[in-house]
């Protein structure tokens, strides 16, 4: 199944400042990840071509980096996760920058199909928007929080249960 997923939000500050912020990506100082809420991203190797990494159950390698504009990940867990996931920041004006997450991938087989459509998708378009409010919030006087879906909620009330 192709898969085409694609999160943007306009942070009302020029592109250096949030451009600056993916540098923290995985970092102990991350101002990117929302890891007080879900699994940290972690790369032993730091962020640079080639090294591996990802969160929770998600396994990736960076593909490309290029400083200030995109990072890629390259998917290798779970199997039958053929793609990629990237960060993008792009000046919208001046004063206005756009922080893009995409995943663009193909699920090979009946297990990462469904993995996808019930699971994973899910948890992921939760885990982005507050990634994007974590770096907002970098920002603004008032701390923003998306809220969760019921269905979210449940997917992570099992997965700690089974933990």
């Amino acid at each position: 199944m192709k898969v085409v997923n694609i999160h943007k939000r306009i942070i009302k500050k020029p592109k250096e400042e949030v451009s600056k912020l993916l540098e923290t990506l995985s970092t102990k100082d991350d101002k990117v990840w929302p890891k007080v809420y879900w699994p940290a991203m972690r790369f032993k190797e730091g962020l640079k071509v080639g090294a591996k990494g990802g969160h929770g159950i998600i396994r990736y390698s960076i593909e490309e980096y290029v400083l200030g504009e995109r990072i890629v990940f390259n998917f290798f867990k779970p199997l039958g996760f053929n793609g990629i996931h990237k960060f993008e920041i792009n000046e919208v004006t001046p004063f206005k920058t756009e922080v893009r997450h995409s995943i663009i991938m193909k699920t090979e087989g009946l297990l990462a199909t469904f993995k996808w459509l019930f699971v994973i998708r899910w948890l992921h378009d939760a885990l982005i928007e507050n990634a994007f409010d974590t770096i907002e919030n970098n920002f603004t006087e008032v701390t923003k929080h998306t809220k969760r879906s019921n269905w979210v909620s449940f997917w992570r009330f099992l997965f700690k249960w089974i933990s």
